[in-house]
C-alpha cells in the first residue's frame, strides 16, 4: 500500500541526496500508478495530495490528471476540494481531459452548497477554454447576481476569463456587470473592477 502524504514528506525531508530524493519519488509514483491502473478509489484522495506534493518539487504528475477529474466529480466535498486544487495546479486550458469537467463544473454551479459552487467558479476563472467559456457563461451569470458576496466576487473573476476566451459575448453580460458596481460589498467591488478594466481593455484592443 502507499504511503500517507504525511509519511512520504518526512521520507523526502530525511533524503540526503538528490538521488534518494528521487528513488524515494519514483517508488511512490510507481505505486500511485499501480493504485490509479487497480481503480483503489478509497486511496484516489489521498494519491491526488501526494501528486501535488511532487508537482511542488519539479516531478512529473501528468499520468494523475484523470484522477483529478474523477475527484471532481464527486459527491462529497473534501474529496471534490482536493481534485478542484488538482485540477488548477495538474491541468492547464491545452490538457485534453479539461472537456470532461464541463459537466461536473456546470453540476457544481448548481450546488446549494456555496463552497462546492465557489470551487467550480474558481476553476472556470483560471482554466475555462473559448468551448467552456460559451457553454458556462449563462451559469456564471446567474451568480452575478447572487445573494451571497461570496458567490458574486468569484463569479465577476470567472465571468473575466469567460470574455476574455469569447469577446464577442461581452454585449450579452455588460448590463449586469455594470449594476454590479453599486454592490455594497468591498470585495464584491474589488473583482467588479477588475471584471470592468478586462471588458474596457478588449473593447480598446477591439477598435485599434
Amino acid at each position: 500500500m502507499s504511503l500517507k502524504l504525511r509519511d512520504l514528506i518526512r521520507q523526502v525531508r530525511a533524503c540526503k541526496t538528490a538521488a534518494e530524493e528521487r528513488a524515494v519519488i519514483a517508488k511512490e509514483s510507481a505505486m500511485i500508478r499501480t493504485a490509479i491502473r487497480e481503480e483503489q478509489e478509497q486511496y484516489r484522495h489521498r494519491n491526488v495530495a501526494k501528486l501535488l506534493f511532487m508537482h511542488m518539487l519539479g516531478y512529473p504528475t501528468h499520468f494523475g490528471q484523470l484522477e483529478c477529474m474523477k475527484l471532481v466529480a464527486s459527491p462529497h466535498f473534501p474529496e471534490k476540494r482536493i481534485g478542484y486544487l488538482g485540477m488548477l495546479l495538474l491541468l492547464s486550458e491545452q490538457a485534453d481531459v479539461l472537456m470532461l469537467a464541463t459537466n461536473s463544473l456546470k453540476n457544481d454551479l448548481h450546488s446549494e452548497n456555496k463552497f462546492v459552487a465557489g470551487l467550480a467558479l474558481c476553476a472556470i476563472g483560471n482554466l475555462a477554454t473559448a468551448d467552456m467559456s460559451r457553454d458556462l457563461a449563462p451559469e456564471v451569470d446567474k451568480h452575478l447576481g447572487s445573494a451571497k458576496p461570496y458567490l458574486r466576487k468569484k463569479a465577476c473573476l470567472a465571468m473575466a476569463r469567460c470574455l476574455t476566451k469569447c469577446p464577442d459575448m461581452v454585449e450579452d453580460f455588460v448590463d449586469r456587470v455594470v449594476s454590479l458596481l453599486n454592490d455594497r460589498s468591498h470585495g464584491v467591488l474589488v473583482t467588479v473592477v477588475q471584471l470592468m478594466t478586462r471588458v474596457l481593455v478588449m473593447d480598446r484592443e477591439c477598435h485599434l
